[in-house]
This record gives structure tokens, C-alpha cells and sequence, in this order.
């Protein structure tokens, strides 16, 4: 008889840092297998006899489907489902949720801090005091490299929806501007400025949007080029959203005043990016942890929860298939 609350969670450490409390969620299954790692040709033998699959980056896929006829529900640790054949899961009646909103305060206040570090040109000033340079200083501070207040400043903003408002908060509260622009393949609105009228009005850019056909290097040279020298870029939602060597190229020629990823088009970069090559001036690298406070993670855990739980009283919350 098949167990039909059997789960497995094919990447458990990429969620829990073993920080989390799991009970709520292994309480919805009668079995909750936790896997440390799952290999693409581990995919099917790891889901053999699952009716739940909880997934945050693994590829469930059409032939990963086919081969697990007991497979009934997807869990998605993470707001993005392109880890999973969405029209697949249709044909073979498999219900997918995915997460919501869980990492806005973390994400938030990590792009404002980007923003600052930027600003105060913080790792110049670290790298500079590590290498002794203030210690040999003819003065009692170091000031070789221009601080910038945000105060006063114009702030654009790609994406105001949960996350984007949260940033302009955040940024008002620094005493910014804000100015909204208009997303590509998007409905125009009255209070979206397009990209060739914001970009040149802005001190600073951060985006907050989706990755897909429309908004795929919709940043690049012409944009950034058309930015006021010495701005600042900041990007917290998917690398493939500006051209990567044109963002290297305007910082190595001085265009921009700085910038900050902590995303790139392909994660981990196992083969190299242009934005890791280590004469890049003025630009800072995060390793795609922007979202993962405790608090966040543990947010994560509350809605695959009530997710599980949802699909088996037969109201089924954050469904996306």
C-alpha cells in the first residue's frame, strides 16, 4: 500500500544549516527522508516511492516525473520554480507550491548594505587599514577614497512590489529619493518612468525583478553608459539581468562610482564570471546569501509547512501548477 505522506527534501543543507527547527514540518509527513546532497542521477532513485518532493535548486523534470508514479505534491523551498517542469507536473496531476516573500527583510537590509558599503567605499577603507596603511598615516585619518551620502541622492527602483517597496522604505529612510521605472514586457503605468528617461535622473539603481525573456540584459553597456558618472548599480534578483561584462567594463572605466551583485547568471560560477576577475575596481561580490537569514530560512520552513498541510485538506496554498 502506497505511504501517501512519504516525503524526501532532495537538498536539506541548502536550506537547514542544522539551525532550524524541522518539527513542524516533519510532522505533516509520516516519513520525511532528509537528503544532504542529490545528484542529477540520483534524482529518480532519491524520489522512488515519495509521494512529496521538497526541492529548493534540484531539477525535477518531465523523465523524473514519468519515473515516479507515486509523486503527487512539489515543494519549492524558494519563490522560483524554473528547478521544476511546470508543464509536466500538469500532465501527471502533480500539484506544485512554491515559497512567498519569505526573505524581504534579509534581502532588504542586504541591499541597503551594499549600498552603504558602496557609499562609504567600506572595503577600500578595510583593504587599506589591513595593509597598514593608517598605521603609517601623517594624519589621524585616512580619507584617500571619496565617501558619498545618500542623503539627497535619487534612488531607482526595477521591481516595487513586496521586496522593491521594502528597499524604498529602507532608502527614504536614509533620506533618498525614490523614482520608479518601468519593467519591460510590462504594462506602461503613469508612475513608471522608462529606462531612458530614469537611468539619467538616478544616483543609484537596485533591482528587484524577475528574470525572463523580456528583462533578460535589459541592463547593459547603452544603459549603464547612459547612467550619471559615478552612480551605483545594485542587484539582489537574478544574475542574467544585466550584462555582466558590460557591468565590468563600466567599472574598469570608471563610469560608475561602484556596484554590487549578489547574484550571477550562472550559480556557483564553476566556470568563471566576468564580475569574478580581481581587477575589477570598485565592485562587490555576495555569494547569493541575501536572502538566507535564520529568520528567513525559518519563515521558508513555516510556509512548506502550511503548504503540506493545505494540499492535504484539499485547499492548497501557493499553488503555481
Amino acid at each position: 500500500m502506497t505511504n501517501t505522506r512519504r516525503a524526501v527534501f532532495l537538498d536539506h543543507p541548502s536550506l537547514d544549516l542544522g539551525d532550524l527547527d524541522l518539527s513542524p514540518l516533519r510532522d505533516c509527513f509520516s516519513e520525511l527522508q532528509l537528503y544532504p546532497q542529490t545528484l542529477p542521477d540520483q534524482v529518480i532513485d532519491h524520489l522512488k516511492g515519495a509521494t512529496v518532493a521538497i526541492s529548493n535548486k534540484i531539477l525535477i523534470d518531465a523523465a523524473a516525473m514519468a519515473a515516479s508514479p507515486e509523486l503527487k505534491l512539489i515543494l519549492i523551498t524558494a519563490t522560483g520554480t524554473n528547478n521544476v517542469d511546470l508543464a509536466a507536473a500538469r500532465a501527471h496531476g502533480i500539484t506544485v507550491c512554491n515559497c512567498q516573500g519569505y526573505g524581504t527583510p534579509s534581502v532588504a537590509q542586504h541591499t541597503i548594505m551594499l549600498l552603504l558599503n558602496l557609499a562609504t567605499r567600506l572595503a577600500d577603507y578595510q583593504k587599506a587599514v589591513g595593509e597598514g596603511r593608517w598605521q603609517q598615516a601623517k594624519q589621524f585619518c585616512l580619507l584617500d577614497f571619496p565617501i558619498v551620502e545618500l542623503e539627497g541622492k535619487t534612488l531607482g527602483l526595477l521591481g516595487h512590489g513586496e521586496l522593491g517597496g521594502a528597499v524604498a522604505r529602507l532608502a527614504e529612510a536614509f533620506g533618498m529619493h525614490v523614482l520608479l521605472g518601468q519593467i519591460p514586457g510590462r504594462p506602461a503605468r503613469p508612475d513608471r518612468l522608462p529606462l531612458d528617461q530614469l537611468l539619467p535622473q538616478i544616483d543609484a539603481l537596485t533591482l528587484h525583478c524577475p528574470l525572463n525573456e523580456h528583462t533578460r540584459h535589459f541592463i547593459g553597456a547603452r544603459e549603464l553608459a547612459s547612467m550619471k558618472p559615478g552612480a551605483f548599480v545594485v542587484n539582489t534578483a537574478r544574475g542574467g539581468l544585466i550584462d555582466e561584462q558590460a557591468l565590468a567594463d563600466a567599472l574598469r572605466n570608471g563610469h560608475l562610482g561602484g556596484a554590487a551583485t549578489d547574484v550571477l547568471s550562472v550559480e556557483p560560477p564553476v566556470n568563471g564570471n566576468p564580475l569574478l576577475a580581481h581587477d575589477i575596481p570598485r565592485l562587490i561580490v555576495t555569494p547569493h546569501n541575501a536572502w538566507g537569514s535564520r529568520e528567513a530560512r525559518q519563515r521558508i520552513v513555516g510556509q512548506v509547512t502550511e503548504n503540506a498541510l493545505g494540499y492535504f485538506s484539499g485547499k492548497a496554498l501557493r499553488v503555481v501548477s
